[in-house]
């Protein structure tokens, strides 16, 4: 598939004709900007009575999301003008500073612990959790691995070899946390972008079963996890013990049913659900507006992660397959978050510890995942820009103002 130009000179790429803020995709701008609203205001509901007990201040959680905000929005404005090139560039120095941190957090004292387990960085008042930005890492570095070795990829087993040995020193590395959510999430990635690499279909089955023997294994050989899997199974007959948590959550589904009971009236946060205002937020959302509220977030989740994957086949087609392969790790992160957070909350999954982008509070999660949706707006601009240019040059125009800002590192309006 390549990039072809229309008769008005446009280029035909599948974002071309979208809405455009800043010269930037508009659509994608849109959903995030939902989900953030959204998510600040369900924080501090979700938070008000747990935040006034433990802190004294029933607005600490939405003053302290709302600093998170403001720093993920500058890291993300930088990171919009940082080239394409440059990321592909420091691909694998990405990849090592994540080893280097996550072997960081393990030191005794500089590693802060909390529920059992040690998975955050401690920067002063505020925590850093590594494997949030180990997720980035692994994105960038097999995108580089899929382009530099595009023909071992799809003709060696060594091909699929390599970057799953890298995968199991990181997942080696997150469950000495332990992180458990984080080793399904990236390694759910990884799969999804040697399969977009062009892996053989028999390759691609051994990596599926052996990922399923191994995460079956970290079950069985886990007491708390075991745990968790046999109350995921019948929740009511561990409600005060290991179902609890499963149990509270679909109480808040069933007492919200289709309009909820109103902003700020749910009744599972005082105290009833744990982690209200993080893993089980769309508990709370769910109660307080219905089954329409969550309607409304899981479209702008389909919109979110539809625009992705619109530029990745849009980088693809212009020949870009780095960017391709990136936008394209980056919306499988999303999606399969996103399905892990909700289907725990409605009990189609086993309890786990992973936050829903976007809405949940927590500092990493969210600098992350601005920064992974400021990656991908990069790359639509630079496509967009190039095939616009080459549109112009195709007609005799001169080369376009845009053009011109994008390689000296400014975002131009459009």
């Amino acid at each position: 598939m390549r990039t072809q130009v229309k008769s008005d000179g446009l280029p035909s790429l599948s974002t071309s004709n979208s809405l455009r803020i800043f010269g930037l995709d508009g659509w994608l701008l849109f959903a995030v900007g939902a989900l953030l609203a959204i998510g600040l205001v369900m924080i501090t509901s979700a938070s008000l009575d747990y935040a006034g007990r433990r802190h004294g201040n029933a607005l600490f959680y939405f003053y302290r999301h709302s600093i998170y905000l403001v720093i993920a929005a500058c890291a993300a404005l930088l990171c919009v003008r940082v080239p394409v090139s440059t990321w592909r560039r420091y691909a694998v120095h990405m990849l090592i500073a994540s080893f280097g941190l996550l072997a960081l957090i393990l030191i005794p004292g500089l590693g802060y612990t909390a529920n059992n387990a040690t998975r955050w960085l401690a920067l002063g008042p505020f925590t850093l959790q590594v494997s949030e930005l180990a997720k980035l890492g692994v994105v960038f570095y097999l995108a580089s691995y899929l382009v530099r070795q595009e023909r071992l990829v799809r003709s060696h087993v060594l091909g699929f070899f390599n970057p799953m040995l890298v995968m199991m020193l990181l997942v080696v590395l997150l469950l000495l946390q332990p992180d458990f959510g984080a080793v399904v999430v990236m390694l759910g990635a990884a799969l999804g972008l040697l399969f977009l690499g062009g892996v053989r279909l028999w390759q691609f089955g051994i990596l599926i079963a052996a990922s399923a023997a191994a995460i079956a294994l970290m079950v069985l050989t886990e007491e708390y996890r075991m745990a968790r899997f046999v109350a995921f199974l019948d929740p009511w007959s561990y409600q005060q013990g290991s179902g609890y948590q499963l149990i509270q959550s679909l109480i808040a589904f069933g007492r919200g049913e289709f309009f909820g009971l109103g902003l700020g009236n749910s009744i599972q946060k005082l105290f009833f659900l744990p982690e209200a205002h993080t893993d089980f937020i769309f508990a709370v959302l769910a109660e307080e507006l219905g089954m329409a509220g969550c309607a409304v977030v899981l479209a702008l989740f389909g919109l979110l992660i539809s625009r992705l994957l619109l530029i990745a086949q849009s980088a693809q087609a212009a020949g870009e397959d780095f960017g391709a392969y990136v936008v394209y790790g980056i919306a499988l992160i999303f999606a399969i978050q996103c399905f892990i957070n909700v289907g725990v909350n409605i009990g189609l999954l086993p309890t786990k510890g992973l936050t829903l982008p976007f809405l949940s509070y927590g500092g990493s999660s969210l600098l992350v995942s601005c920064v992974s949706v400021a990656v991908a707006l990069r790359i639509e601009r630079e496509i967009y820009v190039h095939a616009l240019d080459d549109a112009q040059r195709r007609g005799g125009q001169p080369v376009s103002r845009s053009l011109r800002q994008l390689q000296s590192g400014v975002v131009a309006h459009a």
